[in-house]
This record gives C-alpha cells, structure tokens and sequence, in this order.
C-alpha cells in the first residue's frame, strides 16, 4: 500500500533522498508463539534500502498484536490512567503496591502480565475501585495530591449520575441498615418534602405506585445491581445536603414498614392506585404535580416555616397508626 513521500538520510546512498512509506504484513515471533501485524517500511527510491524512519512505531504495532491476542490491556488505555485521576506515575505505582518505577516502565511501552494488566484494566473502567486504592493508601499520598485526585474520581463518576443517584449515594452514607423498600420511601419524602418548600425538587425522576408503596423503578434496579456509590453523595452540594439530613430528621426514624403504612395513607399514592386491589401490581406513575400539591397542603395545614417542621406531620402519622392498632 503507497503511502506519503518525503525524505530520509539514505546511508547506502549517503545523502537525503526521498522514500515511500507503505505498510506490509510481517510477523513478530515471541515466546514461541508468531503474532501477525502490519509492519511500515520506507524504502529509499535511489537504491531500495529499507530507512530506519519507523522503528518505534513496528515495535509498538508488533507489541499490540501480543497484547489483543492475550487481552492486554493497551498502552493508550495505560497512559490514560495517570490523567484520568490526576496521579503521578510513582505514586500511584506506590498506591498499587509496586515498585516505584513498575507503572512507569508499563507507561514506556513495557508489556504488564496478565495479572497487572487486570489490575490496570480495572483502574481504567471503574472509577470506584481507584477510589478504594486511593483511599487506602491515603497515608502515602500528601493532603493536595489527595484532594485533586478525589476531585477527579467524583468528576469521572458524574458522567454517570443524575440527581436521584446522587442523593441515593448520600442516604447510603448517612444511614445504616438502609434496605431497599426503606431507601424508597426515604426518596418519596425527600422529593415530595423538598417540592414543598423549593421552587424545584431535589430530583424529578417518576415514582410507581406499587402495591408497598410508592417506587422509584431506575434506583430499584441500580441498588439491586449494587451500582451506586456513596460517592456520589459527594456531588451534591451543600444545600441539597442540609435539606436531605432535615428530611431524615423528620422522616429518618421511623423503618420502611412504618414509612410504607404513612404512603398508604397519603393521597398521591392512593389516587394513583384508584380502585386497584391492595396486592394488584402496578407501574402506574405518581404524577409530581400530585406530590408537591399533597406536601404543600400539609405545609399550609401546619403553617409551617421550614423544612423541620415537617416532624410534627410524621409524628402525627405515626400516632394515628399508634391508634389504629
């Protein structure tokens, strides 16, 4: 295949003459085993001496076809690392537990083996275990390396997020022995709560009116895969923060069963169901407009004035199924 003339130091010819880079297929033998891959030549037009014009780029070509063929990792994947985390090669060869220049050496073109590639492979796709290596070796690291590194987990893992996931991620760092059916209702109150009292709510996403209560399907799913991360908590800022923890002052207290019980007695959830029997399933959307009118209406009932407030309605909730009983 032709490629782009130019010019090259000939030393048969010993002057510059003008070559034709093309590329041919070759075979690199190693260990044993033959790996085919796509070698550039440039010949010298005057005598046909092959130039030494490509030698790195053969070496790397030939490298590659080693690492596809035993699921290396590859080398633009390996310096990527460094960036993607903002981490300098020696430290973060010290994070792994290697020697200090072994990263450095697989950022030079080096083939890691299977083993460190795996480990390399998974520092690449999955922000959340570099995070886990960051932090234990957080000793080792000084406080603004620290810092600028996390700063850049947590923006890698926004790719990936939407508000409900965020909050999802807080509720998971803040409260123990979080089970699923409770997150959901802790979710429902925050949404519904900070409708009230905020021009918008902390999230948007749709909530279900399944037969325990309302739902919110995407972070039933996520959870139940473990795909969230109490990192991401961190993304949200401060404010968001300080509403969630008054909810969960007001709200966080009582377990999921007693949560499900307040849904059950609450209008979004009960219009949405309409005249479903109580075990029928159902993926019938709790409009938001429903919601921020019902805990709106709860706030004017009280007269309330802030998000606190709300405790008082919980506790009468629970009163009234104190009663029921």
């Amino acid at each position: 295949m032709s490629g782009i003339k130019t010019t090259q130091y000939c030393p048969k010819c010993n002057k510059t003459v003008s070559f034709i880079a093309q590329r041919e297929e070759d075979v690199w033998c190693y260990k044993g085993s033959r790996y085919p891959y796509m070698r550039m030549t440039a010949r010298c037009v005057c005598c046909n001496e092959e130039l030494d014009v490509n030698g790195d780029e053969n070496i790397k070509a030939a490298y590659d076809a080693y690492r596809v063929a035993h699921n290396i990792i590859s080398l633009e994947k390996i310096r990527e690392i460094p960036t993607m985390y903002h981490i300098g090669k020696r430290v973060l060869s010290n994070l792994l537990g290697w020697g200090e220049q072994t990263f450095t050496r697989y950022y030079d073109g080096y083939l890691p083996s299977k083993q460190y590639s795996e480990v390399l492979k998974r520092l690449y796709d999955n922000p959340s275990y570099y995070r886990e290596v960051l932090e234990e070796g957080r000793h080792i690291v000084n406080e603004a390396s620290y810092r600028k590194s996390k700063l850049a987990i947590q923006k890698l893992l926004s790719l990936n997020t939407t508000p409900i996931v965020n909050v999802t991620g807080y509720l998971c760092r803040v409260k123990d022995d979080l089970s699923s059916f409770r997150l959901q209702k802790l979710l429902y109150y925050i949404q519904g709560v900070s409708a009230a009292f905020q021009t918008l709510p902390l999230f948007s996403d749709p909530c279900e009116a399944w037969v325990n209560g309302p739902v919110f399907r995407d972070i039933y799913i996520k959870y139940k895969d473990n795909a969230i991360d109490d990192i991401f908590g961190d993304l949200l800022t401060t404010g968001d923060r300080e509403v969630i923890d008054c909810v969960l002052r007001c709200f966080g207290r009582y377990d999921g069963d007693t949560l499900k019980e307040f849904t059950h007695r609450e209008l979004p959830w009960l219009k949405a169901r309409g005249d479903l029997a109580a075990d029928a399933p159902s993926s019938k959307v709790i409009p938001l407009e429903d919601i921020k009118e019902y805990f709106t209406s709860v706030k004017d009932r009280y007269g309330m004035s802030e998000i606190l407030d709300m405790g008082a309605y919980a506790q009468d909730m629970f009163a009234s199924l104190q009663t029921i009983e």
